[in-house]
């Protein structure tokens, strides 16, 4: 192994999806997280392009076809960005977390929101703005593959205050000392 390989397996994570199905709090928790780490929060819905935006809003679930532009572009701003990284992305597949790390072109940690579909569908008929409509949350949980345990990837449960996930997932992520 080379001193710089060395080097890397030392350092700490760098790179964190906050994943989960629309709804279950992404961006609110990849910004506080982000806060609390010294981090930056990215929101991975400013990737996705006019069309896939358009299809969404209409209430038509994305295909995997539609996915792969927009997921390359995620792995691509995890990759070319600086310093610590939080970005609110679903990435429900295994095969969308893999795509993510192999353009990110290091390690990524991923940090599933996981609650109620009857909790989520409660939050999302809260929000205002979202192009997402709560019609498509049962694609997104159809969707869904939770990740496993020889991925490297974090489960919460969101059913609690946003503070309380955030401390848990820095728990988790090693930044409670």
């Amino acid at each position: 192994m080379s001193m710089a390989e060395s080097r890397r397996r030392c350092e700490p994570m760098r790179l964190f999806v906050v994943m989960g199905v629309s709804g279950c709090g992404k961006s609110t928790i990849a910004t506080a997280l982000a806060k609390a780490a010294g981090g930056t929060a990215i929101d991975g819905d400013r990737f996705h392009p006019a069309a896939n935006i358009r299809k969404m809003s209409a209430g038509t679930p994305l295909a995997d076809a539609d996915r792969w532009p927009w997921l390359d572009r995620v792995g691509q701003a995890l990759r070319d960005g600086d310093g610590r990284l939080f970005c609110a992305c679903s990435a429900l597949k295994r095969i969308y977390r893999e795509r993510i790390t192999e353009i990110a072109g290091e390690p990524v940690m991923f940090l599933h929101l996981q609650g109620s579909k009857t909790l989520i569908a409660e939050r999302m008929r809260r929000r205002d703005g979202h192009f997402m409509p709560d019609s498509l949350l049962d694609s997104q949980f159809a969707a869904l593959e939770v990740p496993g345990p020889d991925e490297r990837a974090v489960n919460v449960d969101i059913s609690g205050s946003e503070s309380e996930i955030v401390a848990s997932l820095l728990d988790e992520i090693g930044e409670l000392k």
